[in-house]
């Protein structure tokens, strides 16, 4: 691998400098305003590919979204790995909380990136990981070193839930035939600390609507008589916790998997600081359920939270209004055998019942996914352990995640394959928050261990 790592060594800059470009088109899924910047990041990235050497390079277009394909099979007797990304980033709001446009990529040292850090939206999540996959595999191909075939599926829906890929995927099972599906839109415990990722909490994410009056009414007149739909909303969500922060939803933990006292002890053992927690978000303490750590709380269980809530006037000045209408966006993370579609639908019965008389409630399903837990004992996993020990000189921890990525449960169901997570980033990289970021350092050091993979995989089940 010395002329991978040469040719790496030698296009830093240029790596640098074509993921800022990148960076630079707002692909913001969520907000129809963007579509066409999203349809030309899609074309930005195919255009990319094929400049790579990569064959049948392919916009394919879906019902929303495309999903952008590349291959470089060198032969049916060598495995194949298949690379999973997004191109599609969230919304930026609130703009003014950013120290720089968030479509405007700087470049500037911080006291956890002292070699500089990216800062733009989407710069960790998921462009800047993900380029890490194109720029590794331009590599293996400039140096002829690339040791197994290699398929590439970048889509452009993923922060909406991915609908349109999974119908793409169960159209073109044959294309994307593979011995193993590598993803990078996860993290690791510190740049001193490589882990990977082996479980994914699920997601039920849905919206409710409260409606009161036909109308908004003025304060004086009907404040009193009438019930305030914003009153009421904040009550409802209030009651979905008790005093220990356990959700309240009847049913809600029945099918919850409890983790032994052995297990909770190992995972316990991966470093983690509530001081420097606490300082990095700038909190007095941390929060949430009772008899459990805050690396549990936030892996092996599940949690309810709101995510939006608007209602009546917010603009300047005073209009004293009681109003129709109230709103709020509730996400419920969920771990191992809870299934999605059956958390939504207790929340539906257990939130239209704590509904007092004189308003109406309605709740809109958006998209929800599969909590997953992948074994340690594989043969990627083997090849990605001594990926890490290559470049950081330590093996890797195998860690839980308390973030959700549903198509890796869809990948498994429709294509029988397991993930790989290989992810980068870390906790402080402000994903989905303004100054999200994403360090010189992780950019890179992914673009050095990716290549290792490649070649640990392919001489481990030649071996098998």
């Amino acid at each position: 691998m010395k002329a991978t790592a040469a040719y790496i060594s030698e296009n830093k800059e240029r790596f640098l400098n074509e993921l800022l470009d990148l960076l630079r088109i707002p692909s913001v899924s969520a907000d129809p305003a963007y579509s066409n910047d999203v349809n030309r990041t899609a074309d930005h990235i195919a255009e990319h590919l094929k400049f790579i050497g990569l064959d049948k390079v392919e916009v394919c277009q879906t019902a929303g979204y495309p999903v952008v394909y590349g291959e470089k099979i060198l032969s049916d007797k060598l495995p194949t790995v298949l690379v999973y990304g997004h191109y599609d980033v969230q919304p930026a709001d609130p703009i003014d909380l950013w120290h720089a446009p968030p479509f405007e990529p700087v470049v500037k040292k911080t006291e956890i990136h002292p070699e500089g850090a990216i800062f733009a939206r989407g710069a960790c999540d998921d462009k800047g990981q993900m380029f890490m996959h194109v720029k590794a595999v331009e590599a293996l191909l400039k140096s002829n070193e690339l040791p197994c075939n290699v398929k590439l599926m970048i889509e452009g829906e993923e922060e909406v839930g991915s609908e349109n890929l999974a119908i793409f995927v169960t159209q073109n099972k044959e294309r994307l035939k593979a011995d193993i599906i590598l993803v990078s839109d996860t993290g690791m415990i510190a740049n001193d600390c490589p882990s990977i990722t082996t479980g994914l909490r699920g997601l039920s994410y849905l919206e409710v609507e409260v409606t009161g009056p036909n109308r908004d009414l003025h304060s004086g007149l009907y404040g009193g008589c009438v019930a305030n739909p914003i009153n009421i909303l904040a009550q409802m969500i209030s009651s979905l916790h008790d005093e220990n922060n356990h959700i309240t939803i009847p049913g809600f933990y029945d099918k919850v998997e409890e983790l032994s006292k052995e297990e909770r002890a190992e995972m316990a053992k991966a470093p983690f600081s509530h001081d420097a927690y606490c300082k990095a978000l700038d909190l007095t303490d941390v929060h949430g359920e009772t008899g459990y750590s805050t690396p549990e709380r936030g892996s092996i269980r599940p949690t309810l939270d709101v995510n939006g809530i608007w209602g009546g006037y917010t603009g300047e000045g005073a209009k004293t209004v009681i109003p129709s209408k109230a709103y709020a966006k509730i996400s419920m993370r969920l771990v191992p055998n809870q299934v999605s579609d059956e958390i939504t639908e207790l929340f539906t019965k257990h939130f239209n019942s704590i509904a007092p008389k004189g308003v109406r409630v309605k709740v809109t399903p958006h998209h929800g996914g599969e909590a997953v837990v992948t074994p340690i004992d594989s043969i990627a996993y083997k090849a990605a352990s001594k990926a890490y020990e290559q470049t950081f000189g330590k093996p890797a921890i195998p860690v839980r995640s308390g973030g959700s990525i549903p198509i890796v449960a869809m990948f498994e169901k429709e294509l029988g394959l397991k993930t790989l997570l290989m992810g980068f980033g870390l906790d402080s990289d402000a994903i989905h928050s303004p100054n999200e970021h994403y360090g010189l350092f992780n950019y890179y050091r992914g673009i050095e261990t990716i290549p290792y993979f490649y070649k640990y995989y392919t001489e481990l089940m030649a071996n098998q």
